[in-house]
């Protein structure tokens, strides 16, 4: 259970010295004393210099000037430990972008909105190289101006909040403030693909009665236009064998041949979304008794996702003459509504504190495709489709209770406890049958080259880019969950803290019941400097939709250099078809952590941190490789699909628990800050992550596919996770506040990483990069500002690899942290009145 934190007594950027005057609400602030919520209970406030656990803290107005337009790509930026990656791989993974924390998947990150449990996407990441199989928090559905600042807890925390919360806390703080309009407008694009962006926010806040109550309202509207291709012209040979675009007639070039020459033919490599979003969120607190406050919070937002995803040449059985006798570029359509809403009381009774809530979360995502087609259904395919429609709620009431005792040490024992529950549900809902249904055509032969080539042959079923959702894969699963949990923590010596926590949880599924306790402390043995560090243990239940999603997909595997076109079934593990080749119920995953480390403080404006983590995940669920390929059980699997009512594929995926893993790092941070009334403010840091994980158990063959040569998480799958994201990553911030100019200089470094492949030969290995932002702001007058800025000013690109595919796409790979289309520069207008 989430414990609910004094959020509107708790103001962001609360500190004891109040900044010289000449700084102002423009600048990007990290004060060294700034009070966090998140991690502690009952009220009891820390800062961020004497926290018993590594925190961040990012302010608004860092947020703002980043340079970027949405919260997953802005903590991408800022967040060391906190990598995202350029394209994931096919499907709803490559418009709706997972993201991996310090080295884990975004699943392992709790996500609280003002303390309070966020719900999860609904769109599964089912074709993810990285993060396969994920439902992390969609990040991007929060808007921006509606932050007040971001709370980072680095360490495990499920035995306060719960599942997820095995690798950390991200504690989303609304904003509160009651000083009137606030508005900004950003127009920019990038350097050398276009993808031009307009984006304006907008907030206002109110008093609400006369004891503190305020009422801010935010919304945020953005149109991002998909950039031209990072690909290379189709290629005319690929793997050393002619590769043509038409088909041959008798043998020879089409005529068309010629012209298609500098086609660039993989418009979905690079940024090949086109995103329209419009959010909005309010935050409101009113007192209604000398002890009572009313506090309620929400957020709604919408979005319209056009994405180039799968291109197909006129040389493809699926690019029927009749209706693309030039190839197509299919595109995928994501109508996305997601809210939550949670409204709550606190107050004070028998001098006990107490929060009592309710919150409810829904992602509701619309799937469709257009300019496609469904080539069994032959000529009179349509080309436009709805393919289906994923949602997931989530309902959760908490009640937290708290109240400190004297008991004769150097501060009170605060003792904490709460009792959760939670109800979750996701659907997969089915599309309409031209998305999925077999039509049966077959392709006559005839004088076309087309006809030459493909007379006599069926093409595959379902859509040729990605296929809808059948009613043998939809699916409506539920769950409650109920906990309780109590958190006891004091000074037994003014410069010593300890906390300890304890939680249970009873799930009425398969997940059952789970156990989580944690221990922390902070002892401060010189003036100013102290270590810290803890040792807990976690659990994250499966969600809902890896245990019960299934769809059919048209796609392809790689083995060694050669493309293998596929169609493949993934099966839900309760199924009859996934039970036969061995899957299991899946079961929860547990962690244990240990943490330490040392901070400095001095003088209110140095400050130093450094820590180290041992973070061991067992029973890690995964998706299985292919099975049913030819070098992977082969035409044997088939049989047994077909044998339990699976038919028309020739490979199959499930969930499965694994693998255990073992990951270890170090976090650094330095921050400075140096006023100088002549030149103004400086704030120099520096900010270190490197994170190392390796596999240390991969489950073996189940006794129905011992015999079949099968590999159920193979080499490729096991670098992409532990290599596919960059072991280390190094941030330099520069902040000068001088006279009306407010300047941000940043460079960050990403470290190497790989790309698998199946043989060691095809793996593509990426060098480290860094990236530079810079974003410069003038106060036009005291409420109006200009700036102008750039993400990735030096227009830096990932290695460039001579490993293409047969499309003209994978010179860069996929997974560059920093994406694959170069700079990007902006302009923006804030107005503060």
């Amino acid at each position: 259970m989430a414990p609910t934190p004094p959020v509107a007594d708790a103001p962001a950027a609360t500190t004891p010295d109040e900044p010289p005057p000449a700084e102002t609400a423009a600048e990007p602030q990290r004060d060294l004393d700034a009070v966090v919520v998140t991690g502690v209970r009952g009220g009891r406030t820390r800062t961020v210099a004497n926290s018993p656990e590594p925190i961040d803290v990012i302010g608004h107005e860092e947020l703002q000037v980043s340079g970027h337009t949405g919260l997953k790509e802005t903590l991408g930026a800022l967040v060391p430990s906190l990598t995202l990656i350029a394209q994931s791989g096919g499907g709803t993974s490559a418009s709706v972008r997972p993201y991996a924390y310090r080295g884990v998947s975004g699943d392992y990150l709790l996500v609280l909105v003002n303390g309070k449990r966020r719900h999860t996407t609904a769109l599964i990441n089912n074709l993810s190289f990285l993060s396969g199989g994920s439902t992390p928090v969609d990040l991007d559905l929060i808007p921006a101006a509606s932050v007040s600042r971001i709370e980072i807890l680095r360490d495990g925390a499920a035995a306060q909040y719960g599942s997820d919360a095995i690798a950390g806390v991200m504690n989303i703080i609304l904003d509160n403030d009651t000083k009137g309009l606030t508005f900004t407008q950003v127009a920019g694009q990038s350097y050398d693909h276009g993808a031009p962006l307009l984006q304006q926010t907008v907030s206002y806040g109110i008093p609400l009665g006369h004891d503190g109550g305020f009422l801010r309202l935010s919304a945020e509207g953005k149109f991002h236009d998909a950039g031209t291709s990072s690909a290379n012209p189709f290629p005319e040979t690929f793997a050393g064998k002619p590769n043509p675009y038409y088909p041959t007639v008798n043998g020879q070039p089409d005529p068309r041949e010629a012209n298609k020459q500098g086609t660039v033919y993989a418009g979905g490599y690079g940024r090949s979304n086109r995103d329209l979003m419009i959010t909005g969120a309010y935050n409101a607190e009113l007192p209604v008794a000398s002890d009572v406050t009313l506090y309620s919070f929400s957020t709604l937002g919408y979005r319209d996702i056009k994405d180039k995803r799968g291109a197909f040449p006129a040389n493809n059985i699926a690019s029927l003459p009749e209706i693309y006798p030039n190839g197509f570029q299919a595109y995928r359509r994501i109508w996305e509504w997601d809210g939550q809403a949670a409204l709550g009381a606190r107050g004070t009774l028998s001098k006990w504190d107490w929060d009592l809530s309710t919150s409810y979360g829904r992602d509701n995502a619309k799937l469709g495709a257009e300019n496609t087609l469904n080539p069994s259904l032959g000529p009179t395919s349509p080309t436009s489709f709805f393919m289906g429609r994923q949602i997931q709620d989530l309902w959760i009431n908490n009640l937290d209770l708290s109240q400190p005792f004297s008991v004769g040490l150097a501060e009170p024992l605060t003792v904490s406890g709460g009792l959760e529950h939670r109800y979750e549900r996701f659907r997969n809902i089915a599309g309409d049958a031209n998305s999925y249904e077999d039509g049966g055509y077959v392709v006559p032969a005839g004088p076309d080259p087309f006809n030459q080539k493909f007379g006599g042959q069926s093409p595959s079923p379902g859509l040729a880019s990605f296929t809808g959702t059948s009613p043998a894969d939809a699916r409506r699963l539920h769950r409650d969950n109920e906990a309780a949990y109590v958190d006891l923590s004091t000074n037994p010596v003014k410069k010593w803290f300890t906390g300890v926590a304890g939680r249970v949880e009873h799930y009425d599924d398969g997940a059952g019941n789970t156990v989580a306790g944690k221990f922390s402390t902070r002892y401060e043995f010189l003036p100013g400097l102290a270590v810290r560090g803890g040792i807990n243990n976690g659990f994250r239940a499966p969600s809902l939709a890896q245990s019960g999603f299934s769809t059919t997909q048209n796609t392809a595997t790689i083995i060694g250099d050669n493309r293998i076109l596929t169609t493949s079934k993934f099966l839900p593990v309760d199924s009859a078809a996934a039970r036969a080749l061995g899957a299991q119920a899946l079961k929860p995953e547990k962690s244990f952590n240990l943490s330490g480390g040392l901070t400095y403080e001095l003088a209110h404006a140095l400050r130093v941190t450094v820590d180290a983590y041992h973070l061991q995940i067992k029973d890690r669920i995964v998706k299985t490789d292919f099975i049913g390929t030819a070098n992977n059980g082969g035409t044997a699997v088939a049989g047994i699909l077909q044998a339990n009512g699976v038919n028309g594929v020739d490979s199959a995926q499930f969930f499965v628990n694994g693998i255990d893993t073992r990951t270890e790092g170090v976090d650094a941070v330095a921050e400075y800050t140096l006023h100088s009334h002549d030149f103004g403010t400086f704030r120099p840091s520096v900010a270190y992550s490197f994170a190392q994980s390796k596999i240390t158990r991969v489950a073996a063959n189940p006794g129905q596919l011992s015999a079949l040569n099968v590999v159920l998480f193979g080499r490729q799958g096991q670098i992409d996770l532990v290599k596919g994201a960059p072991r280390d990553k190094l941030v330099l911030t520069g902040n000068w506040n001088v006279w009306h100019f407010h300047t941000t200089a940043r460079l960050t470094r990403y470290g190497t990483y790989t790309e698998a492949s199946t043989t060691a030969g095809s793996d593509a290995k990426f060098g480290a990069k860094g990236i530079t932002d810079l974003d410069v702001a003038y106060d036009l007058t005291e409420n109006t500002s200009v700036a102008l800025g750039a993400y990735n000013l030096f227009d830096v690109y990932p290695d460039k690899h001579g490993q293409i595919a047969i499309d003209g796409s994978g010179a860069y790979g996929t997974f560059a942290p920093f994406g694959f289309s170069g700079g990007f520069y902006y302009a923006r207008l804030g107005v503060n009145l």
